[in-house]
Order: structure tokens, then C-alpha cells, then sequence
């Protein structure tokens, strides 16, 4: 554990990515909020009525989640990259023992981050929409901003997972932000589409941070509450870190 929170510590993309993540989260949801607040009056009623303050402030970690998970795909696909992945086994030869450290040197300080990111993130975005923000108090939204610093944690174990599977930098994030991206090109709308894709990490985070689930009948409604969520998203983290672990103690480095 000392070793590998040494490498999270000492190597330039943490500072980069994690402060990334912070800025875009924190940036653009002020602004985003921001354009709510003035256009409130001109929303149509059915928008109006399932308008959530929790997930409208919180909707920019849709962008800031990215960094975040580079940053986790970085703590393993370098070492493979690199190929420092074989000092690493010849001075912990015990696989599990490795792999075991590397996510809890990358998951823990990311929940600590996600925590200050996610506070940062509500209270100044809820600032920016003015008479249409709420607050910690009020049901529902204590739970949805702790589910999103949840979220985030278990985004970057599922990271870890993928990227130690595929065993490459590139492969990872090739895959993982186009996944991260697919309900956002609207293809998560199309019906067909759509009884899948709602079943995918980012959307089952998406659910985690409402505070106000929506009509059956509006555009971002699912199939599943918040507490669905996070069985679904610990589910996808779970499995992908079972698959890391599996690959690197079968497969040769």
C-alpha cells in the first residue's frame, strides 16, 4: 500500500487529472446553472414539473467523470505501458496482494476528492440557481449528493477493472469514454436502444444523483429508483475488478 500510494502521490497526471476533474465539474455547472436560472420561465410545463435542482447541479460531472477516469485507467495501464509492471510482481509476487493495493491506493483518495468535488460542486451550483436551488435538508438531496461521491468512487474502480483487463492505456479509454458518452449523443433515447443503455454505469449514476425521480413519461425517467442504481453500478465496478484481478493472475506480465 506505502508503494503504490507513493506512485499515485509522485506522478504528474494525478495532479492533472484530479484538478481537471474538479474544474470542469465545478466550472461548468455554475455556468450551466446559471443559463437554467434565466431561462426557468421560458421551460415548457412537463420540464417545469420534474425540474430537479440535485441533478441539474450535479450534471457536470458528466464531463468532470472523464479525467477521473483516466486517472484510473493511468494507475494500471502505464505500469503495463511502461512495463515497470514486472518490478512491480518481482517485488510483490503475491498477485492478489498487488492488485488489491493498487485499487485501494487509487479508490480511496478518490473518494476523499469525489467528497469535495461533489460539496464544492452542489453548494455552488445550487448558489447559481438562485430561488430554484434547495438544499442539503430537503428530502432526498442529502442521499443524492452522497450517492455522486459514491458514483465517482466506484467510477474509478470500474476504471482499474477495465484497464487491467485490456492491459493497455489507449484500449481503455478507447472504450470507456465513448460508454460514458453513448446517452449523450441521444442515442440512450431511442427506445430500442434505451432498455439496454440504461443499465450502463453512467446511467445507473445518473439515476443515484436525483432527488426528484421523474414521470414515466418524461425524457429522462428509468426503469429503477437510486437505491436500483447503486446495486447496478456495484455490480458493473465489481465485475470489472474480479476481471482485473483474474487477468493478472493467470496471464504472464
Amino acid at each position: 500500500m506505502s508503494a503504490e500510494l507513493i506512485k499515485v502521490r509522485t506522478v504528474r497526471s494525478t495532479a492533472w487529472t484530479l484538478a481537471l476533474t474538479f474544474i470542469l465539474s465545478v466550472g461548468l455547472g455554475v455556468l450551466f446553472c446559471l443559463g437554467i436560472r434565466h431561462g426557468f420561465d421560458r421551460m415548457d410545463r412537463p420540464a417545469r414539473a420534474n425540474f430537479d435542482p440535485v441533478t441539474t447541479g450535479l450534471y457536470s460531472l458528466t464531463l468532470g467523470q472523464i479525467p477521473l477516469v483516466v486517472f484510473g485507467v493511468l494507475c494500471v495501464g502505464t505500469e503495463y505501458t511502461s512495463g515497470t509492471i514486472l518490478a512491480s510482481l518481482a517485488a510483490v509476487p503475491r498477485r492478489g496482494v498487488l492488485y488489491g493495493a493498487k485499487v485501494l491506493a487509487a479508490t480511496l483518495p478518490t473518494s476523499a476528492f469525489s467528497l469535495v468535488t461533489v460539496l464544492v460542486t452542489f453548494f455552488t451550483t445550487q448558489a447559481a440557481l438562485g430561488p430554484h436551488g434547495t438544499t442539503l435538508g430537503e428530502p432526498g438531496v442529502l442521499r443524492a449528493v452522497v450517492f455522486a461521491c459514491v458514483y465517482l468512487t466506484l467510477l474509478c474502480a470500474f476504471a482499474i477493472g477495465v484497464a487491467t483487463m485490456l492491459r493497455s492505456t489507449a484500449l481503455s479509454l478507447g472504450i470507456m469514454i465513448p460508454l460514458l458518452f453513448l446517452d449523450s449523443q441521444g442515442l440512450g433515447y431511442i427506445p430500442k436502444v434505451r432498455t439496454v443503455a440504461q443499465f450502463l454505469p453512467d446511467q445507473a449514476g445518473q439515476v443515484m444523483m436525483q432527488a426528484v425521480r421523474p414521470d414515466r413519461s418524461y425524457i429522462s425517467h428509468r426503469d429503477f429508483g437510486p437505491w436500483t442504481a447503486l446495486g447496478i453500478l456495484a455490480i458493473w465496478a465489481t465485475a470489472a475488478c474480479v476481471g482485473g484481478y483474474l487477468v493478472l493472475r493467470r496471464r504472464d506480465a
